[in-house]
């Protein structure tokens, strides 16, 4: 996890105004592979092993074993990349569960871009430049205004799309994979501007 990501977060407990502070073990090249992330509110300390942050409350059940992140698709990164409009650094994209899959190759061709992918799975992975992983409950744990990006899909993704458009940056774009009937109308009711409409895609930029 890059130290720019824990600047962002927020306790999964307490929400969005309440910080956390890292105590870092183990820092590689401003890279955190092993400490912990503390709320100075509830008290409540998130690990960060092998790289991989937990930001879900205790207890923590097991994580299921999806493969996040296995499946390389260049063609599809550069669409994904190109969809959510981030030419250049520094700032943070957050990709969820499917879209995941692309972190590496998002962060490889945007410069100074950090990828924050969250999927189950993601534990087993190795740290790799450019992309940090979390684990995350039913909030996303970063401030307001925080991300330059957000990438959702699907069910859990409709879930999260109040919390995507709260943490997206002006004028920051968020877009659905996937979505099903009544998102795009929901996108609006939250402030978005429709940028793109296709049967498997929708962009929305906040004003």
């Amino acid at each position: 996890m890059h130290l720019l990501v824990t600047d962002r977060l927020a306790c999964s407990r307490c929400g969005p105004d309440f910080g956390l502070i890292l105590l870092s073990e183990h820092l590689v090249e401003r890279r955190v592979l092993k400490g912990v992330l503390g709320c100075p509110n509830c008290r409540e300390r998130y690990p960060i092993e092998g790289g991989y942050g937990d930001l879900r409350p205790a207890p923590r059940p097991e994580e299921p074993r999806s493969p996040g992140g296995s499946e390389d698709d260049p063609e599809a990164a550069l669409r994904l990349a190109a969809l959510l409009g981030v030419a250049e650094g520094p700032g943070l994209i957050l990709l969820l569960d499917g879209s995941t899959r692309h972190a590496d190759r998002i962060a490889a061709m945007v410069e100074g871009i950090e990828v924050v992918a969250a999927a189950p799975g993601l534990r087993r992975l190795d740290e790799h430049p450019g992309v940090s992983r979390v684990g995350i409950p039913d909030r996303l744990p970063f401030f307001s205004g925080a991300l330059r990006g957000v990438v959702l899909e699907g069910a859990r993704g409709r879930d999260l799309l109040t919390e995507g458009v709260r943490v997206l940056g002006r004028r920051s774009r968020l877009v659905f994979l996937e979505p099903d009937e009544g998102v795009k109308s929901e996108m609006a009711a939250l402030g978005l501007e429709l940028l793109m409409e296709a049967e498997t895609v929708l962009v929305g930029a906040r004003k």
